[in-house]
């Protein structure tokens, strides 16, 4: 049953918050309230994504189906998660069907706004941040077709959530940070304008970018949090004393870029104190926008240097059989199995003289990845993992050694047999190293060796270095 909404229902949305009247009532005139029972579907994964929805109140679900199972990633009940057509924005240039299926878990009232309205609305309200997501999007989809062609071959749901939740940490970030960044740059030259036409010159305005430029550089000493606190207050109170409106708010922006009283002078004796209030927040959304800038360009060298490595670990673009440095394949996988390794202090040591070996680079990946999940396993989040690189005779010896429980007696014998596992049901299948052994003796004319007692393990890997 379909209502209509109000911009008073959609103003405390913090989706909302920044937007003016014309643009709530343009949201109003095309949206409706809905109301959902317990348990009922608000949108089902596959369909075609006709609606964005917004949570006004109740509480809703979202899954997603894997492997014919119907999984709960996430539920939330605060006003304003949201789902549906979340990827509207990009038009006909995707297939635009639900990615995910949201259910009420409780009597709910969603917002719901047709998809190509919604991505009009983004891409006419936030051109820049449209652009941004659009490059984030499309780079995170290539990152999943490379993690998806890996699967193929191997079982690696703990490397495809590891990466997915990477990515999405710096691409939640730069898209936060664009989206602002749009509304402080409007705000920057809207504000630049006006001390223009108040008849503050051009070259006066360039001496506060210059002051901006100054500011920007690398303090010598950090400042402790009572020096960055003493000087809050100080220039907190100059603001206020000079009739700058938001003083207290502006203050604490200003201190981190390194501005004090002394620059806050300078800034007067350029701008005049008629207006100095104009330039004192001028140049603080100037610094925002810098910092927002800053924010962008570390988000996306993360997503880069993240795809980087999956892009050595899957090996999708080099030959299946080929001369390695082993260093790169167990680097690109500790990396992508940072989030799963979590608390646990990495020791690498790599033997430097160790010369590339004749390995099929993404089936090794594998098997370095089966044992370093079962060391991680075996510590339980706490502990050392050391991985070596050394050479014996005419082989390359990787050594994988843990400081969990060990491997007892009775199960060190049959640790390669298909199917065996000392983990809990569900928890593993038993093949993990079953693989591995077929991947190193079968495939690689080599040999996995295994010392265990309680406090330390060491599987050892042989790699021939001459071509079988």
């Amino acid at each position: 049953m379909s209502q209509t909404v109000t911009p008073e229902d959609l103003r405390p949305l913090f989706l909302f918050e920044r937007l003016d009247d014309e643009q709530l009532a343009w949201l109003c005139e095309y949206g409706s309230v809905r109301s959902y029972g317990e348990n009922e579907i608000v949108c089902a994964q596959g369909e075609p994504a006709e609606f964005f929805f917004v949570l006004l109140d109740g509480e809703i679900a979202l899954s997603q189906l894997i492997h014919e199972h119907q999984a709960e990633l996430t539920r939330g009940s605060n006003p304003g998660v949201y789902g549906g057509a979340v990827m509207a924005y990009l038009d006909d240039r995707i297939e635009q069907k639900y990615a995910h299926t949201l259910r009420a878990t409780a009597p709910t009232r969603m917002f719901a706004l047709p998809a190509r309205k919604f991505g009009k609305a983004v891409r006419e309200w936030f051109p820049m941040a449209t652009h941004l997501l659009e490059g984030i999007f499309f780079g995170m989809n290539n990152a999943r077709r490379i993690i998806d062609q890996r699967e193929r071959l191997t079982a690696l749901g703990t490397i495809t959530a590891g990466l997915t939740h990477e990515l999405n940490n710096p691409a939640a970030a730069a898209s936060r940070a664009s989206a602002e960044l749009g509304d402080r740059l409007v705000s920057a030259h809207k504000r630049l304008a006006e001390l223009a036409s108040a008849g503050v010159d051009c070259e006066r305005l360039g001496k506060l970018v210059h002051l901006r430029e100054h500011l920007s550089e690398p303090q010598a000493r950090p400042r402790t949090p009572m020096e960055i606190s003493d000087a809050e207050d100080e220039l907190g109170d100059w603001l206020e004393d000079h009739a700058v409106e938001g003083a207290w708010e502006l203050a604490p922006g200003l201190v981190a870029a390194g501005l004090g009283v002394a620059d806050a002078e300078e800034v007067a004796a350029v701008a005049g104190d008629r207006q100095l209030p104009a330039a004192m927040r001028w140049l603080a959304e100037v610094i925002e926008v810098g910092q927002l800038q800053a924010e962008i360009s570390d988000a996306t060298g993360r997503i880069t240097t993240l795809l980087d490595s999956a892009r050595q670990y899957s090996q999708l673009d080099r030959a299946p059989y080929q001369r390695v440095d082993l260093r790169h394949l167990l680097d690109s996988t500790l990396t992508m199995l940072k989030r799963k390794i979590g608390n646990v202090r990495v020791v690498t040591s790599y033997d430097p003289g160790l010369p590339e070996v004749p390995v099929y680079a993404a089936e090794l990946n594998q098997v370095w990845t089966n044992l370093i999940v079962n060391a991680l396993y075996a510590m339980n989040g706490e502990g050392t993992l050391t991985i070596t690189t050394a050479r014996e005779n005419d082989h390359a010896l990787v050594e994988v050694a843990d400081t969990g429980v060990g491997i007892t007696e009775e199960h060190l014998p049959r640790i390669f047999t298909p199917f065996f596992t000392t983990k809990p049901v569900g928890q593993g299948t038993g093949l993990g190293l079953d693989i591995s052994w077929r991947i190193v003796v079968d495939r690689h004319n080599g040999d996995i060796r295994v010392e265990s007692r309680p406090g330390e393990t060491r599987f050892e890997v042989l790699l021939p270095l001459t071509d079988a």
